[in-house]
Parts: structure tokens; C-alpha cells; sequence
């Protein structure tokens, strides 16, 4: 019998609004936490709006992440007054002070996040009476894709990111753990798992068992039938001939998340990433050799310290021959606690504003070509509402139908597409 159905408290289910900000990794584990809740009687929504308590993920990568932490926060306190409020993830790690003189809040640090869902539950336990009944809420449903925690910590430790700090040093899950794992999420129908951690391209360096991301993704197609496997991130130095031959099955989602960061070599060595430009353009030059129709992504920030213009220029350069298919641009915000905010943030706000703005612009470009290279072509969508849904090259699609096409993979002939979208016909 679940903790819920066995207390006496109200016969009726409590609701709990499960939050999160920030990265795959996030909500992998928010998703957990409320599977938990789930089992011991509680309804969960990832939607802000009023309920019995709430569970809230941070993230602190920038200073707009702690903004928009805090926000979610005071509009708990707002909606629900009354209501337990756990604040778990890297901002709460990071300067649990700040976030305790908020309002009614729990801190729960990284290192117990796996305890914030009992700690939650111990508050509901605790309250005298519940702040809305269950159908003020809207309740959310199954999904069709679930994110699977393989890992988590980083041993890099690049210069502008608190990550490291707040994460720790890199932990991997033992394989037959993730497969077990994904295998209840396919039984309960999910369509495709997402792959992530903080570093998952460098899953299992840290194991003595031999564990390696190309080992986990086999034991995944061997032992588990899930429909499709995307595998969330990965660094250039991480890519290897071995690693790829696994995209050789169709199940193995044909999208790559790649970070450039820079494509200026004294930048991306102030930066300390493990690599430089031209290596950067070999490992995206192999995924593309092996994996010749695969999408590919990538993250940038403009106006890293004693980044020049001519380090900006070298970065366009890179992404005018590169073509990614979308592109994530960060103006650069110091970070308490990282050796990049010891340096001198020399670069203007008005400049790194205007590089990000030109990044940006040669980024559209380049997705509105790339979707519009797939018109004419037969994409493989699973739908996640009705009528849209996403390619496993991580492209936008919409099909019209009479039925409810939700958590179904089908083909599309697509027709058309705009600067976001593509559009088609259902197949068969």
C-alpha cells in the first residue's frame, strides 16, 4: 500500500506541481521524483499552477536561470500560501541562503535530491489541511518520451561553468541499473528515452567494469525494445568510430548535440575545453561521414573574455562552413565561484549583445535551409500531441488528422516548411 493511500489525512489525492529549469539531466530526474510521488498516491502536474506542494529543479548555468529559479518560486508562494515548497537542483546547491530567505521553502542539495520526493511527501504528511482540491488542477498524462539519467558530475571543469561545483565529480550508473530502467519506461509505453547527464558522451570513464557510452548504447539495442534512443549530448573528443557504428540501427535517433563554444582557438583555450577548432570540425566532420542525414546542434557564447573581433569572425567562419541545424547562443554572464570570473569581463554588454545577435542570425539561416531540405522526403515522427510531433533528427513537424496521433512514431511526407517547422501527410 502507497504512503498516501495509507494515511488518514483526506481521502483525497494531493497535488503536486513537479518543476524544472535547466537542462535534460533536470528533468530526467524531476521525471523520477514524480514517478515516485506517483506510486505513493499523488497526482503530478509540470505545469505553475495551484496545488498541495510543490517540487522545484534549479538551475544556475546563468544568472537568468537564478532569476527565473527565483520567479517559480514566489509564484508558488503566491498560488498556493500554504502549500510545502522543496527547492532541490544546482542554484539550491549553490547558495541555499538566498534561496531559504524566499518564503516557505525546504532546501534539498544535489547530493540528497534523491530524497527531495520523501521529503515532500514527510511535508504533506505534516499539513493540517490541503489548498486545493484535485480538480483545480490540471493533472498531466503519460509522455512519450522519457529522459534516463545515465550519469552525472564532470571531471572537466571548463573555465565559465559553476557545474563542476555544484555536480561534483563524475558518477556513472552501472548499465544493467539504465537498462532496467528504460525497459519500465518502454512497458509503460513511452516511445522514445532520452540518454543524459552532465557529461554522457563521457559516460563510464570514471568505472572500473569497462562501461563505456558505446557499451551502453548496445546493451540499450540488445536488451531493451524501445522504439527510438536519443542520446542527449556529447563532446567533440568524445566522438569515436566505435561510438557512431551504433547509429548503424534505426532506433538510434540520428541527432547530435554538439557544443562549439568558440571557434577561436585563445578562446576556447581560456575557456580550458578539450580541444581546438580544427578538431572540433573532424568530429563533425565523422558524425556527418557516418551518419551522413543526422541533424546536429550546438552551443556558443558570445563575448567570453578577451574574445576580439577577430575571434568573433573566427567563430562565424566556423559556423558558415559547419551549418548546424539549430544553434543555442549565450551573451557571457561571470559566474561566482568559476576561474572565468576572476578574469577581467572585458568585452562590452552592447558588444556581446550584437555578436549574439549575428550568431544568431547566421543560425536561422542555416535551420530554415536545413528544414527546408527535408521537404520532399518521408520523416519518422512521433507525435506528441494530436497533430505535432518531433523527427529523430529533433525537427518539428506538423500532419494533419482525424485521429489523436499522440504517442504514435509514423511516417510523414513532408510538403512544406517555414523558419520553424515542417509540414506533411500522414503515410498509410
Amino acid at each position: 500500500m502507497s504512503r498516501r493511500a495509507s494515511s488518514d489525512v483526506s481521502p483525497r489525492p494531493p497535488v503536486v506541481a513537479t518543476l524544472t529549469l535547466g537542462c535534460k539531466l533536470n528533468q530526467a530526474e524531476t521525471q523520477q521524483a514524480a514517478r515516485e510521488l506517483q506510486r505513493q498516491g499523488c497526482l503530478t502536474t509540470d505545469r505553475p499552477t495551484r496545488a498541495d506542494a510543490y517540487l522545484i529543479n534549479t538551475c544556475t548555468i546563468t544568472h537568468v536561470a537564478d532569476r527565473k529559479a527565483r520567479r517559480l518560486i514566489r509564484m508558488a508562494n503566491r498560488l498556493s500560501p500554504k502549500a510545502p515548497v522543496i527547492v532541490t537542483g544546482c542554484y539550491a546547491e549553490r547558495d541555499a541562503a538566498a534561496l531559504s530567505e524566499l518564503g516557505q521553502v525546504q532546501i534539498v542539495g544535489n547530493e540528497r535530491k534523491h530524497e527531495a520526493a520523501d521529503a515532500l511527501l514527510s511535508a504533506l504528511d505534516d499539513m493540517e489541511a490541503r489548498s486545493v482540491s484535485s480538480d483545480d488542477a490540471c493533472v498531466s498524462g503519460g509522455r512519450t518520451r522519457s529522459f534516463i539519467k545515465i550519469q552525472e558530475g564532470c571531471d572537466d571543469v571548463c573555465a565559465f561553468c559553476i557545474v563542476p561545483y555544484v555536480r561534483g565529480r563524475e558518477r556513472a550508473l552501472p548499465i544493467d541499473q539504465i537498462v532496467a530502467q528504460t525497459q519500465e519506461r518502454v512497458e509503460d509505453g513511452v516511445q522514445e528515452v532520452v540518454l543524459t547527464g552532465t557529461q554522457p558522451g563521457a559516460y563510464g570513464r570514471d568505472r572500473a567494469d569497462g562501461a563505456s557510452a558505446a557499451a551502453l548504447i548496445e546493451a540499450l539495442l540488445t536488451q531493451t525494445d524501445a522504439p527510438r534512443i536519443r542520446y542527449s549530448s556529447i563532446q567533440p573528443q568524445d566522438i569515436t568510430p566505435q561510438l557512431l557504428a551504433c547509429w548503424d540501427d534505426a532506433r538510434m535517433c540520428r541527432h547530435f548535440h554538439v557544443a562549439l563554444q568558440s571557434g577561436s582557438d585563445p578562446v576556447l583555450a581560456r575557456m580550458r575545453r578539450r580541444y581546438t577548432s580544427e578538431e572540433f570540425r573532424d568530429a563533425i566532420k565523422t558524425i556527418r561521414s557516418s551518419v551522413p542525414s543526422a541533424s546536429i546542434m550546438t552551443d556558443i557564447i558570445a563575448g567570453f573574455p578577451g574574445e576580439t573581433k577577430t575571434d568573433h569572425q573566427q567563430t562565424m567562419r566556423l559556423m558558415e562552413e559547419l551549418r548546424f541545424t539549430d544553434v543555442h547562443v549565450f551573451p557571457y554572464s561571470p559566474r561566482p565561484g568559476t576561474s572565468a570570473g576572476l578574469l577581467e569581463d572585458d568585452v562590452s554588454p552592447q558588444t556581446k549583445q550584437s555578436r549574439a545577435a549575428e550568431l544568431r542570425a547566421m543560425g536561422a539561416t542555416h535551420r530554415t535551409a536545413a528544414l527546408e531540405r527535408c521537404v520532399g522526403t518521408v520523416q519518422s515522427v512521433l507525435f506528441e500531441s494530436a497533430d505535432s510531433g518531433l523527427t529523430d533528427t529533433y525537427l518539428p513537424v506538423r500532419a494533419s488528422s482525424e485521429a489523436d496521433l499522440t504517442n504514435q512514431i509514423r511516417g510523414v511526407s513532408i510538403n512544406s516548411a517555414d523558419e520553424t517547422s515542417l509540414f506533411g501527410e500522414l503515410l498509410g
